[in-house]
């Protein structure tokens, strides 16, 4: 699948780390010299990252997702969760960052703060129904089988 890149504030074009990896890391494009400093238990930023997208092939949504090791070592996450970007959105992607940790976090130019994939998107008919077909589970919702 081509995907068009549209490179601004002097950042080069991702790359996938190795054959296997499924996301191209997204790094920081800030001012040479710039910190955004994310204060502990919340402080939030929204990082540019110099990139805006067009895919080529139809049906194709990108994906943001934060970095495990930011989660895990550091307590840094996507503020939203997960970031989708809409195959016809041709704006910059920037990345909201939020730190759930106990320390302040720096990001600096450079830095990679979220990861980026591509999925196929279908779209659904809405069909008004007044019942829908049974299932084994109906309508249990949460953890309705059990914690264990």
């Amino acid at each position: 699948m081509n995907v068009q890149l549209k490179l601004t504030r002097g950042i080069t074009a991702p790359e996938y780390a190795t054959a296997g990896a499924a996301a191209v890391d997204l790094r920081a494009a800030l001012d040479e010299g710039e910190t955004v400093v994310l204060a502990p238990h919340g402080g939030k930023a929204l990082i540019p990252t110099g990139l805006a997208i067009a895919p080529e092939t139809e049906g194709v949504v990108a994906v943001i997702a934060g970095r495990s090791g930011l989660g895990v070592k550091k307590g840094v996450s996507l503020s939203n969760g997960i970031g989708v970007i809409d195959a016809d959105y041709r704006g910059e992607i920037c990345v909201g960052l939020i730190n759930h940790g106990d320390e302040p976090f720096a990001v600096s130019r450079g830095d990679r703060v979220a990861q980026m994939f591509f999925l196929p998107v279908l779209h659904a008919d809405f069909l008004v129904a007044e019942t829908l077909s049974e299932t084994e589970r109906g309508s249990g919702g949460f953890g309705h089988t059990g914690v264990k």
